[in-house]
């Protein structure tokens, strides 16, 4: 049986291709992965990205966030209520989850929010100044030999 190593692929789309990640795994369904609660992966610009999580129900101290060297987790737990009223249908998930998101070299978060339900994650790829492109200028010998005696004496 053969297999393909994609890894060289997602260094292009900063860890977060769901395509990619359905053609490493055996069989192309997640399987076991949770997929509770749903969020969504958006690019905000050229360098910049946010992962949208569904969290209805829960509340800012219900919720944590970690970000550990190439990995970001979210973990939620709802606190325990004190029941006011008897529950006929309970429809809204109050499970506890946790979410983990592989992220690419050099992708850093940079804040997170809660706002009607949703928790946005911001994230940002930071080239270091070695891995950017740089312009080399190009010198010819002739150029180099046309100085004046008055620049070289300056």
């Amino acid at each position: 049986m053969r297999t393909f190593d994609f890894t060289p692929l997602y260094r292009s789309t900063v860890g977060f291709d769901r395509m990619l990640s359905l053609l490493d795994q055996p069989g192309g369904v997640e399987g076991s992965v949770p997929s509770y609660p749903p969020y969504n992966i958006e690019r905000t610009g050229e360098n910049a990205y946010r992962i949208s999580v569904a969290v209805a129900g829960f509340s800012q101290a219900d919720l944590s966030i970690e970000a550990k060297e190439n990995r970001l987790t979210i973990r939620g737990a709802r606190q325990p209520k004190e029941k006011t009223a008897e529950v006929l249908y309970l429809g809204i998930a109050a499970r506890a989850f946790e979410r983990s998101f592989q992220l690419a070299d050099h992708v850093a978060v940079e804040g997170a929010s809660l706002d009607n339900g949703l928790l946005h994650v911001e994230l940002v790829r930071e080239l270091p100044e070695a891995m950017k492109p740089r312009t080399i200028p190009i010198t010819s010998p002739s150029k180099l030999l046309e100085a004046t005696p008055a620049q070289i004496a300056a």
